[in-house]
């Protein structure tokens, strides 16, 4: 007699999946990845503005590092995936849900000189991790006192190490601008992106009315043009470099300006960049400085500000620690870049990556026969 008696299954064999199952079980699977490693690894950004010329070219399409830096966990969980604030013209996220953010160890930390994608800081109508993205050079990093003299950066009371393709805006001078002379500036690459063919349009010095061209371009290409026969003078015009508190201060709220009236884009500081630890002792004459820290930035409570200072919770607020590193970042194009010099210090927790390599560059004025700057491709950024 048999001990075991086998009964054959009788059920029927399994249904392979659907097409449209499969088509769809793919499409989650290569969101949930490329979610995971934009989150995580790489992400791709592109250069909308010239505020990095000559560093970063508008056009040029980069990838940026988390690894670097270290990813940090999102503070807002309920959005579209593969989107950044809006899709189809529709905002693309809730921010009923908020969740505290973490930073998963780097590599790296935010060094001197790094080229670095941010979140500016200033919008506070949006949580954290969706403000606009930002790339400008870390100038300075937490601990550092910085100083502008001449346009010259200073650290810590020496000479700052330069790195970039720096570039300022000059009038240069002639007394008759014609078509040579534009196509002598463009292939120079002095580019204007508000013309179509982005080569230079004659304009005129307002402040003594003689014709001309604005320039922006590297001190080599400006002692290039200096040699030049036609040309009667090339300066940096005054009204380029000018910094006023209101315009400095036009995304602060709340406080007193935060720039002394002397300050400007070329002669700025000094200034102490703050670090995470560090207890400040703020004075009428400081306290505009850190405000938006205290009351915006380390989310702390009952942060008002009255008679030069700030107040938490009724009462004047004489000694403060500071809750995280900041950073003072600036544009490569010196005199056309808003940055921190406009708006402030940058949060640690609002650095997003370090960018690394240009992986495609396309000239927005250029014809399609040569749409592409081939001898961009996959340079390192520097």
């Amino acid at each position: 007699m048999n001990l075991f008696r086998f009964k054959r299954n009788s059920a029927s064999p399994q249904k392979s999946k659907s097409k449209a199952r499969e088509w769809r079980d793919a499409v989650v699977f290569a969101i949930v990845a490329a979610t995971l490693i934009r989150w995580s690894a790489v992400e791709a950004y592109t250069i909308p503005t010239p505020s990095m010329e000559h560093t970063l070219l508008v056009g040029d399409y980069l990838f940026v590092s988390r690894l670097h830096y270290g990813p940090i966990t999102p503070q807002t969980p309920l959005q579209i995936p593969l989107t950044h604030q809006k899709v189809l013209g529709l905002k693309s996220y809730s921010d009923l849900i908020q969740l505290p953010t973490y930073r998963f160890p780097g590599f790296s930390s935010v060094q001197r000189n790094d080229v670095v994608v941010f979140h500016v800081p200033h919008e506070q109508q949006r949580p954290a991790d969706l403000r606009t993205h930002l790339i400008k050079r870390c100038i300075a990093v937490a601990g550092d006192t910085m100083e502008i003299r001449n346009g010259q950066v200073w650290l810590n009371g020496q000479p700052g190490p330069v790195a970039g393709q720096l570039q300022n805006t000059y009038f240069m001078e002639i007394d008759t601008p014609d078509d040579a002379i534009r196509q002598a500036l463009h292939a120079q690459g002095i580019v204007d992106y508000d013309e179509p063919d982005g080569i230079p349009r004659a304009s005129t010095d307002p402040t003594t009315g003689k014709p001309g061209f604005y320039i922006s371009c590297p001190a080599s290409v400006a002692e290039y043009f200096r040699r030049q026969p036609y040309v009667k003078a090339l300066t940096v015009p005054k009204f380029q470099t000018d910094l006023f508190p209101d315009v400095a201060d036009f995304h602060n709220s709340g406080a007193a300006s935060t720039v002394p009236h002397h300050w400007q884009l070329d002669t700025y500081g000094p200034l102490p960049v703050p670090k995470k630890g560090q207890t400040i002792a703020l004075t009428p004459a400081n306290a505009a400085i850190y405000y938006k820290i205290v009351a915006q930035y380390e989310h702390n409570t009952g942060i008002s500000w009255k008679d030069g200072m700030i107040q938490q919770n009724g009462r004047p607020l004489t000694l403060y620690t500071i809750k995280q590193n900041y950073y003072f970042m600036m544009g490569d194009n010196r005199h056309n870049s808003e940055d921190s010099r406009f708006w402030g210090f940058v949060p640690e927790d609002h650095i997003v990556g370090k960018a690394v390599f240009v992986w495609l560059s396309i000239d927005p004025n250029a014809d399609w026969l040569h749409k592409i700057r081939w001898d961009r491709l996959f340079q390192p950024i520097s």
